[in-house]
């Protein structure tokens, strides 16, 4: 049964560009589908996660992330009573933003662009869908519902000033009310982000031998998942046991967030998505002892993952990537393909032309990026951490 806070497609805010509605699909089944047809969505398949994309062929890019959290937030919103279609397309679309290189190449290039209004994934997914994807022959972007839009610029919370460029820019254009939560649907493609890079950076450090099974049966939450998994299977595979204890982790933290959120929502008792955006608090949440586990988990990955030499050695292999590609294009923007030309021509500042080249930078994917690099500079660094980390 639908909530009475869940987004209704028949009363969207409509369009930038008004359209005729499809007769057999909702403006959110829409929203979603023309995100995964969409260039920047293709793209994510060769970015990264943790690892680069190169690294392993069952790490996870930001590709199958996406399709992971989009897998749980259908999940949650169902049980919530919420609009599956609108939930489902902000968790497809939330990463769409991110440069190659995952967070490193985000934080590269917004050192790089620190002094042209910096560089933020969330930001940069709104400038793609409303500019970049430029396909259609009656506008350029999505043209994405309100609702979408809204919900890819603030699904973490309220976006207070100072607003990165890309999202103020667009704000001025069409108020996406940036000062208050986002919808229900919104809500749960977030805590879905938090719940899918928790599980799946567990397995993927597994596979990458950083720490062991022993370790992470140690940890709060996944202690009990193991456990109960020894007693209902004794002697199980090594392979088959750890992934049946993270089966059953990924199960707590789905489960918590509904129990959790259904709390929240019975306490606010909202009639319309309108309240809901305006409670002051986020209504989807873990509860505080599970998010108290799951900092203990996090503080872990960051240490043993995240932080790891082999990781931290490529880290700064690849921010030395961006960190030649990014004066080179400034200095010689010929460099740039074709496509591009017209809006470097059009560029009268510096400002403008670093906008250009960040879009650009943060388009690439990593192969990509890399092969630029070694194109334009006559050296392959990734190659030689490589080679420096036994690979």
């Amino acid at each position: 049964m639908t909530a009475p806070y869940a987004s209704d497609p028949a009363a969207a805010r409509g369009r930038l560009y008004p359209e005729e509605e499809s007769t057999f699909r909702s403006p959110f089944q829409r929203d979603r589908d023309r995100i995964i047809h969409a260039s920047a969505f293709r793209r994510l398949k060769h970015k990264t996660q943790v690892f680069i994309e190169h690294e392993g062929d069952y790490f996870r890019t930001r590709l199958t992330h996406s399709i992971e959290v989009a897998q749980v937030a259908r999940t949650i919103a169902g049980a919530l009573g919420l609009n599956v279609e609108l939930t489902e397309a902000v968790a497809l679309a939330h990463d769409l933003g991110h440069p190659p290189f995952g967070h490193t190449g985000e934080d590269a290039l917004n050192a790089l662009m620190a002094p042209h209004g910096g560089f933020d994934h969330n930001a940069q997914a709104i400038r793609i869908v409303t500019s970049l994807e430029r396909h259609y022959a009656e506008w350029d972007g999505l043209n994405l519902t309100w609702e979408t839009l809204e919900g890819i610029a603030k699904h973490n919370g309220p976006v207070l000033p100072p607003l990165p460029y890309a999202l103020a820019a667009y704000d001025a254009v069409q108020d996406l009310e940036l000062g208050t939560h986002a919808s229900t649907e919104a809500q749960v493609a977030a805590l879905s982000d938090d719940i899918a890079y928790s599980h799946h950076d567990l397995h993927d450090g597994l596979r990458a031998e950083l720490f062991s099974t022993d370790e992470l049966a140690d940890l709060p939450v996944l202690h009990d998942c193991f456990a109960e998994v020894d007693r209902k299977y004794p002697g199980l595979n090594y392979y088959r046991r750890r992934h049946e204890a993270l089966r059953r982790f990924f199960g707590v933290l789905v489960e918590d967030v509904i129990t959790v959120s259904r709390r929240n929502l019975a306490a606010l008792d909202p009639a319309t998505v309108a309240d809901v955006r305006h409670a002051g608090r986020m209504m989807v949440q873990f509860s505080p002892a599970l998010w108290s586990d799951l900092k203990v988990i996090r503080a872990f990955l960051f240490h043993r993952m995240y932080r790891a030499p082999v990781v931290v050695e490529m880290r700064a292999a690849v921010t030395e990537v961006i960190n030649d590609l990014f004066p080179l294009f400034m200095a010689a923007p010929e460099n740039l393909p074709k496509q591009w030309r017209k809006d470097v021509l059009e560029a009268e500042s510096e400002t403008a032309l670093a906008r250009i080249v960040a879009d650009y930078i943060s388009g690439m994917t990593d192969r990509f990026a890399i092969q630029e690099h070694a194109r334009l500079t006559g050296s392959d660094i990734v190659a030689r951490a490589r080679v420096i980390n036994g690979g």
